[in-house]
C-alpha cells in the first residue's frame, strides 16, 4: 500500500527574492500602508472612547446613570471591533470575524420594549467573550497605531532623503542630519558629505534598497496586527 509523505513543503528562494524585490509594486502593499495609517486615528478614537465612557460610567454607577454609559462603552466597542475587523479583510487580507455580539445581535429582539428583550441583548452583550477581547483590541490598537505611524512617516523621509541626493546633493540649503555647522553648506546624511554626483547616485542605490527593506518590514507589520485581530475576535488567519 503507497505511503504518502507528511514533509513539510520547501520554501523556494527565488520565489522569496521575487516577493522582496517586487513589493513597491504590488497594490497589496499599499492597502497595508494605509492599514497602518489609519491605525493612528482610528487608535485615538477608540482609546478616547474607552478611557471617557469607562471612567464617566463607573464614577457615574452610584445614581444609576452610569450603568447605561458603560453598555453604550461596551456596545460601542464591539462596534468598532468590527470595523476593525472588516479593515483587517478588506485591506490586508487576513480572515478576521466581527465580535459574536453583532453577529448574533437583532435590534427587533435585542430593542424590543417592554419585555425583557433589552435586559436579555444586555446580558448577552456582557457575558459575550468576543466584547471584552474587543476592548483589549482597541486598547492595543492605540499603541499600535503610534507604532504604525512613526514606522511609516520615519520610513517615508529616510527613504525620500537617500533616493532624492542626485537631484539635490549640491543644494546648500539642504542637509540631511548635518553633524556640524560647517558641514550644513553641503548636502549631508550624519556626518557623510555628499560633494559629487557619484556620490549622490551611490546615495540613491543605498535608497532603493532601504525602500525594497522598509516595504517589506511594513507589510509584516500589517499583517501581524490584522492576525493579531483575527485571534481576538476568534478567527485564525487561514493561510
Amino acid at each position: 500500500m503507497p505511503t504518502t509523505s507528511s514533509a513539510p513543503s520547501r520554501i523556494d528562494p527565488s520565489t522569496v527574492l521575487y516577493r522582496v524585490c517586487t513589493a513597491p509594486f504590488r497594490t497589496q502593499t499599499y492597502k497595508n500602508l494605509l492599514y497602518l495609517l489609519l491605525a493612528f486615528p482610528l487608535g485615538i478614537a477608540y482609546f478616547t472612547w474607552l478611557v471617557t465612557g469607562g471612567s464617566l460610567g463607573v464614577s457615574l454607577l452610584i445614581t444609576w446613570v452610569g450603568l447605561p454609559i458603560l453598555v453604550l462603552t461596551l456596545s460601542g466597542a464591539t462596534v468598532a471591533a468590527g470595523i476593525e475587523a472588516r479593515l483587517a479583510e478588506s485591506l490586508v487580507g487576513v480572515d478576521t470575524s466581527v465580535p459574536s455580539f453583532l453577529s448574533e445581535f437583532r435590534v427587533k429582539d435585542g430593542l424590543a420594549l417592554p419585555g425583557d428583550g433589552f435586559v436579555a441583548a444586555i446580558k448577552q452583550l456582557v457575558t459575550a467573550p468576543s466584547t471584552w477581547t474587543s476592548v483589549v483590541l482597541l486598547l492595543a490598537k492605540f499603541v499600535a497605531g503610534i507604532v504604525s505611524f512613526v514606522a511609516v512617516v520615519t520610513s517615508t523621509a529616510i527613504a525620500a532623503a537617500l533616493l532624492a541626493a542626485p537631484f539635490i546633493y549640491n543644494d546648500a540649503t539642504v542637509s540631511f542630519g548635518a553633524a556640524s555647522p560647517a558641514a550644513a553648506s553641503n548636502y549631508t546624511i550624519g556626518s557623510w558629505t555628499v560633494s559629487t554626483l557619484p556620490e549622490a547616485l551611490a546615495v540613491a542605490g543605498a535608497g532603493v534598497i532601504f525602500v525594497l527593506v522598509a516595504l517589506n518590514l511594513l507589510n509584516g507589520l500589517a499583517r501581524i496586527q490584522a492576525m493579531y485581530t483575527a485571534s481576538l475576535l476568534g478567527v485564525s488567519d487561514g493561510e
